[in-house]
């Protein structure tokens, strides 16, 4: 160190020990009295007693140790503190902008996220610089016993793989089991979005009252429904117009978690139902109910609490406008379970799938009916999207059916094509890709010779139903044919295949649960491409007639003859 610094530095503690020597005549006055400091500054610089006005301004924000740690002003016992001059201990409020989609946090505005390109979906966010952390800030605390790794043998020690979990009753609770996987597992959280006014209220206060009503503990089992949007009245309201009237069902309206949390957990409920994540709030976290931080913080908090109690917890989710779940990403990090429930607006019909599920596979879909005493199991959803008059009149031609298959559910479809000649209307697909659909035509035109040029072709998929898997090529190729020819389809035939550039007919997946939904439900041909045609012809489907066709010219030269 130079010798100017030293000066300074010797200069600095000087000044400071006067100060706290007027304060305090008991705290010495001189350097040598600290054999710490007198070693390296009593033999570098000249005496400081002659600058009292250079020590009043020196610098002031030099970290100093309190020269006595032992006691404070008054002589009582103290900790010792590393302060710096100068400057308050409370640390300043940190702003940042969050993205309200993916939770990407920035130090400014930048009008666009520059994670994951989002346009006005920058939210201010204030972080207190000086607030200590608090409880929920962790995802999990460790219990006493769980601190150190335990063998899978033992944490399965009795556990009865089969009555684990909590199980659904009746056609609507299997409908429900079947998405979960099963029923409901303890302790776990499973988040349910979805469009306002599909259902979701409705779809976990039946599940609420379903638990309530029939225990399989053989004792009384409390659910308690807590809402955040409506009031008790409302609520009851709602289940009145549902018929529930199950006695340990308990409503509840707030929206802390702490006293949510706390008026629950000593009722010792089966289940504990949240409606919704977005409109409750954590003390102690800064922004308001609905905000990325209050998001994050509130569903950890839930996660902690079904862990430690094996309480399952059951939440809504609200959605943004594009259909994605409101809140920061994490929020379907945090959760066990995801389920996403769908439906037309001019549709009775429900759709509840899993897009993320720990206990269970993703693959299974729930159908359900809406109706005036609350939602309703489909009993068979494989025939639910066809029509009631179908016969082989002059008027449908053009109408083809497909085989789709949504999760593990197998669905039959029905595909209308129009093809108008001398129209000047341009070309309008519904249900269908817009690519997909122009691939199909420009095929026909090629590779069987239609002349549809000068057509103008519509395409609609009957209950508003999204074709998107390649298994419906074949029925929508068909479909044209049938009306560019005006030859109608008879009823008892369905289609299953993709249709390749060279006219082609290739294999799709799931072939053999395809036609043996199509037999079940009485169909008598069914056309499918060559290749797989030996495969599912060893099967033997009784009253149903498997036909293999390798491209589109065979597939016209047997239906249309």
């Amino acid at each position: 160190m130079q010798v100017s610094d030293m000066r300074a530095l010797r200069l600095i503690f000087y000044t400071k020990t006067q100060r706290l020597h007027r304060l305090n005549p008991s705290i010495p006055n001189s350097l040598s009295s600290f054999p710490q400091f007198s070693r390296h500054f009593l033999h570098s610089t000249p005496s400081l007693h002659h600058s009292n006005s250079t020590a009043e301004t020196a610098p002031r924000a030099w970290s100093i140790y309190d020269p006595a740690p032992g006691t404070d002003g008054n002589g009582n016992a103290k900790k010792p503190n590393l302060d710096i001059v100068g400057n308050k201990k409370k640390g300043k409020a940190r702003l940042s902008w969050v993205c309200a989609d993916c939770g990407h946090s920035d130090g400014q505005w930048w009008g666009t996220c520059r994670q994951c390109n989002a346009i006005g979906t920058l939210k201010r966010f204030s972080e207190g610089g000086s607030a200590e952390v608090s409880e929920g800030k962790t995802w999990l605390s460790p219990k006493a016993g769980e601190s150190r790794p335990m063998r899978l043998t033992d944490v399965n020690r009795g556990i009865n793989q089969l009555n684990w979990r909590i199980p659904l009753y009746g056609p609507f609770g299997n409908e429900v089991s079947r998405v979960l996987g099963g029923g409901i597992v303890p302790g776990s959280l499973v988040l349910v979005g979805g469009d306002p006014g599909v259902g979701k209220s409705t779809l976990l206060l039946q599940i609420a009252a379903m638990i309530a009503e029939r225990n399989d503990l053989g004792q009384p089992a409390p659910v308690v429904y807590v809402s955040g949007e409506e009031s008790v009245e409302q609520i009851g309201n709602r289940a009145d117009r549902l018929s529930i009237g199950a006695d340990e069902l308990f409503l509840y309206s707030n929206t802390e978690i702490g006293d949510i949390l706390g008026k629950s957990q000593p009722l010792s409920p089966r289940v504990i139902i949240v409606d919704s994540i977005q409109t409750v709030y954590l003390e102690g976290v800064a922004g308001s109910a609905g905000g990325p931080a209050q998001v994050k913080e509130c569903t950890s908090a839930l996660l902690r609490f079904a862990k430690k109690t094996n309480i399952p917890i059951l939440l809504i989710g609200h959605v943004t406008k594009s259909g994605d779940l409101a809140g920061p990403h994490v929020l379907e990090h945090i959760v066990d379970v995801v389920l996403y429930m769908e439906g037309e607006k001019y549709s009775s019909y429900r759709l509840l799938r899993s897009l993320k599920n720990r206990f269970g596979s993703t693959d299974e879909l729930g159908v359900f009916e809406m109706s005036q005493s609350g939602l309703q199991a489909v009993s068979n959803p494989s025939e639910m999207f066809l029509s009631d008059q179908y016969s082989d009149s002059e008027y449908l031609a053009g109408l083809a059916v497909a085989v789709i298959m949504d999760g593990s559910r197998t669905f039959l479809i029905e595909v209308q094509a129009l093809c108008a000649s001398g129209s000047t209307a341009a070309r309008q697909v519904n249900g269908i890709q817009a690519s997909r659909a122009d691939m199909i035509i420009s095929v026909l035109m090629k590779q069987t010779g239609l002349k549809l040029q000068e057509n103008a072709i519509f395409l609609n998929v009957v209950s508003g139903v999204k074709l998107s898997e390649t298994a419906g090529d074949l029925a929508v190729a068909a479909a044209i044919c049938s009306s560019f020819l005006e030859f109608p389809i008879p009823n008892n035939i369905a289609f299953i295949g993709e249709v390749g550039l060279g006219g082609e007919l290739r294999m799709v997946p799931r072939m053999e649960k395809r036609v043996n939904t199509v037999a079940k439900l009485g169909y008598k041909m069914c056309i499918v491409p060559k290749s797989a045609e030996k495969s599912l012809g060893s099967h033997g489907f009784e009253g149903m007639e498997i036909i293999g066709c390798r491209n589109l010219k065979e597939v016209i030269n047997t239906v249309f003859r």
